[in-house]
């Protein structure tokens, strides 16, 4: 009953292992390079896509910030009717006619200007009496104090500047994020394959155990309870392949969810990695990595980028601390006579101008907002050195602890792929020593167990040095550099 029921599960698990077979078949594979994968994300990662619009939100937001220098015209006109007089009297009746334009902005020297036209015409009813005037002028004002070398336009425009540059390295951080999490999928995908194939060899090596020690129990050279051990080492083994199986199809979603915008449609098609977990010797220069770290790391650029920004900050405030010094000036022509036509020839003449020329200056007695203002602004200067002098530190230690762990990983593949050709060999012997009968069922399966776990081990290493590999250029900010990425080109 118990050799029944062990072969009725027998078959059918091996009738699952057919049926996923055909499934598997029947998908769609696509056979992808790292370079395709990489490519395809830069694409269509959608992580990569939001990113993406910050610069150009920010480049929209700086170009609006020079609507601080655009002109403004202004246009007005207006008619104007009186009637006047005591009771008993004549009544006075006039009629008036005014129109007024002006243009005015600034510069981006903190100069403001404004030039104005006006002209008006009054008709006297009662006496008959017609009258026009005009005036064309400039007028500047030139701060030499205070909003001298910064005002409210320049230090918004050039903080925009700076946060324009923060949210390039904000793309430059997210490629090199979603490129790694890439290469960390794609290694992965491999390891999952490979060990799918580990413990495909694992259960092929049991199912033979099996097959002969039930030989040796029908010829009575073996006792029964060892088949019982080779049973329970092929079903752990049937365990160990379908874990391997379900790994690998979560590590096929992982890197489809990395590479595609669309799910859907990339669900029902398996990636097929045409490269294979090798070891390619790197010589690590800890301080080479502290170099491009230093200069490369997007998170570093940013936090220099934020101490740059105070300091624009730090020079408004301060600048703000002055009084109010300008020079002002004003300077136009007059016009007049019966008509509008009479006024516009006599501006037009220019022969009756005006001018005025001199300065002005206003000193708070207090300046009790701007002093305290410029003494946060200075606080927080120093706040983000500090801030940025920590995080260059742990720069320095995050790329330290990688370069060591890519250095563990090397190691660990030699001494990783050592160890599974010993266990290879060790298996070989003891089969043979099992084959003349001075060795038990339980030894050699003992060393099929050690066997697989060696050969999981090895690969494994494998994939952990490809990752640490690109986990080092993470943390130095040379993936984009590595993998031959233009950004401006995606």
């Amino acid at each position: 009953m118990k050799k029944s029921s062990a072969a009725l599960c027998a078959f059918f698990f091996a009738a699952l292992v057919v049926a996923a077979q055909t499934n598997t078949d029947s998908v769609p594979v696509r056979a992808m390079a790292l370079q395709d994968c990489i490519q395809e994300a830069l694409t269509h990662n959608l992580d990569v896509q939001i990113e993406r619009i910050n610069p150009q939100i920010s480049l929209y937001d700086l170009r609006a910030d020079y609507g601080g220098y655009d002109p403004t015209l202004s246009v007005s006109g207006q008619h104007n009717h009186n009637e006047s007089g005591p009771d008993g009297a004549s009544v006075s009746v006039s009629d008036g006619n005014t129109f007024k334009s002006s243009l005015d902005g600034a510069t981006p020297w903190g100069m403001t200007y404004g030039l104005s036209a006006n002209a008006s015409k009054n008709y006297e009813q009662t006496n008959f009496f017609d009258s026009s005037s005009g005036s064309v002028q400039l007028d500047v004002t030139q701060p030499l104090l205070k909003n001298f070398w910064v005002d409210n336009n320049r230090l918004t425009i050039r903080v925009a500047k700076n946060r324009l540059k923060y949210s390039e390295q904000g793309l430059r951080l997210q490629i090199i994020t979603s490129v790694t999490a890439v290469e960390n999928a794609y290694y992965e995908l491999i390891y999952a394959q490979d060990n799918v194939t580990v413990q495909q060899e694992a259960l092929d090596l049991a199912q033979t155990q099996l097959d002969q020690d039930k030989e040796r129990v029908q010829i009575g050279t073996l006792a029964q309870l060892s088949v019982q051990s080779d049973e329970s080492q092929v079903a752990s083994s049937r365990a160990s392949l379908i874990a391997a199986q379900n790994t690998l199809s979560i590590d096929q979603n992982t890197l489809k969810n990395l590479i595609t915008d669309s799910y859907a449609e990339t669900h029902g098609t398996n990636i097929q990695p045409t490269a294979t977990l090798e070891a390619p010797l790197q010589l690590f220069d800890l301080q080479d990595s502290w170099n491009k770290g230093m200069s490369e790391r997007p998170d570093l650029l940013q936090a220099r980028l934020n101490v740059e920004q105070q300091g624009i900050q730090l020079k408004f405030y301060f600048n703000q601390l002055f009084p109010e010094l300008d020079l002002i000036g004003t300077y136009g022509y007059n016009g007049a006579g019966q008509s509008f036509d009479n006024t516009g020839n006599q501006i037009e003449s220019r022969d009756r101008p005006f001018y005025t020329y001199g300065a002005q200056i206003s000193v708070p007695l207090t300046s009790t907002a701007p002093r305290n203002q410029y003494r946060t602004a200075k606080a927080t200067m120093q706040q983000v050195v500090l801030q940025l002098k920590q995080f260059e530190q742990n720069v320095m230690v995050e790329i330290d602890n990688a370069v060591k762990q890519a250095q563990s990983s090397y190691e660990s593949v030699d001494a990783t792929r050592e160890a599974r050709i010993y266990a290879e060999a060790a298996l070989d012997a003891e089969q043979k020593t099992y084959a003349v009968g001075k060795a038990t069922t339980f030894e050699v399966l003992q060393y099929q167990s050690a066997l697989t776990t060696a050969r999981g081990a090895e690969i494994r290493a494998l994939a952990n040095y490809e990752e640490a590999l690109a986990n080092l250029a993470e943390q130095e900010g040379s993936t984009i550099e590595r993998n031959g990425i233009d950004i401006d080109a995606k």
